[in-house]
């Protein structure tokens, strides 16, 4: 197993430090009625208000950035079915650098337009993993770029802990932190952002039954991939990494999944109440809540709240009635 020896508690202040001139430092919402509700406390950090929409910026931020000049100058590439892709092409932007996007010829039309529109050079695969990284690696071989995985970098993961860290400083004494596991890229910085600045609270993974290999592979303690999953939200489709599967098998307290109507109902449940647009992967550690997957009563709860950017002419309330 590959520790997080590299990723210590200076390694995410300086990511925070790092990022901090480029990215927002977002709100934490909260709601009597929810509240009232579910007989708890939720403040939720909203990293849909982020830069690019989605809190994928911190970490694509931190890996440009934490790279030489001669790096920058030969440009950044990676595989990404959206909010990474749109990160990393913003964030290499920032240092006028070349950013090379493999994305699924099935992807968002919204999120392949962001990532054109912040200037992402873009070629299309075959949606299946085995295209997108035979693809990258002919992308790699012809630009000299530098490869800016979406999850399993360690500076990509303490960028994306730098949310966590930012919800721990402004809100005190917190028992737990919800966030949606996918790659594992914000649960892992999440929970060493939770393990470094808050050691007596608990971090919980949420993810779409749909889509259990996280909740397969930390149960059963050997890792086990995501195949075929199917499942509207569509952040939450890749396996764990051979850095963020560690970093989650021992800072990680529990993992649980929700059915896709849960994730449709709290999505809506979000926008309708807090008045704040969030994706399907946004809505999955709420919808544990809402399935009382997690013992929330009396608690100070935090959710990171992943990401805002979907198709509003796709909305899933308009198919689902």
């Amino acid at each position: 197993m590959i520790s997080n020896k590299g990723i210590q508690p200076s390694t995410i202040l300086d990511a925070a430090s790092r990022i901090s001139p480029h990215i927002h430092r977002t709100p934490v919402l909260t709601s009597k009625t929810i509240n009232s509700f579910f007989n708890t406390q939720l403040f939720l950090k909203c990293e849909n208000f982020q830069k690019v929409g989605a809190f994928k910026a911190r970490g694509a931020t931190n890996a440009v950035l934490s790279l030489d000049q001669v790096q920058q100058s030969c440009g950044v590439a990676t595989h990404s079915s959206g909010n990474h892709a749109q990160a990393l092409s913003w964030a290499a932007s920032l240092v006028n650098a070349k950013a090379y996007i493999v994305m699924p010829e099935n992807s968002s039309k919204v999120k392949v337009a962001a990532v054109k529109d912040y200037g992402g050079i873009i070629r299309f695969c075959v949606p299946t993993l085995e295209a997108r990284e035979t693809t990258l690696q002919e992308i790699l071989y012809q630009t000299g770029s530098t490869e800016i995985h979406p999850y399993n970098n360690e500076q990509v993961i303490a960028g994306q802990a730098t949310a966590a860290l930012e919800l721990i400083d402004e809100v005190k004494d917190l028992d737990m932190i919800l966030a949606p596991a996918g790659g594992g890229g914000l649960l892992s910085g999440t929970s060493l952002a939770v393990h470094y600045f808050l050691p007596q609270a608990k971090v919980i993974g949420a993810e779409p039954d749909q889509a259990n290999d996280a909740y397969l592979s930390f149960t059963n303690k050997t890792f086990i991939p995501s195949l075929n999953p199917q499942t509207i939200a569509d952040g939450l489709l890749t396996s764990l990494g051979s850095i963020t599967y560690p970093i989650i098998l021992t800072h990680v307290h529990q993992i649980v999944t929700v059915s896709e109507e849960s994730i449709v109902k709290s999505m809506r449940y979000l926008w309708e109440r807090m008045k704040i647009i969030v994706e399907p992967s946004s809505a999955v550690p709420f919808a544990a809540i809402m399935e009382s997957k997690v013992d929330i009563a009396g608690k100070r709860v935090g959710i990171i709240v992943s990401g805002g950017n979907v198709d509003l002419e796709n909305l899933p309330w308009m198919k689902n009635g």
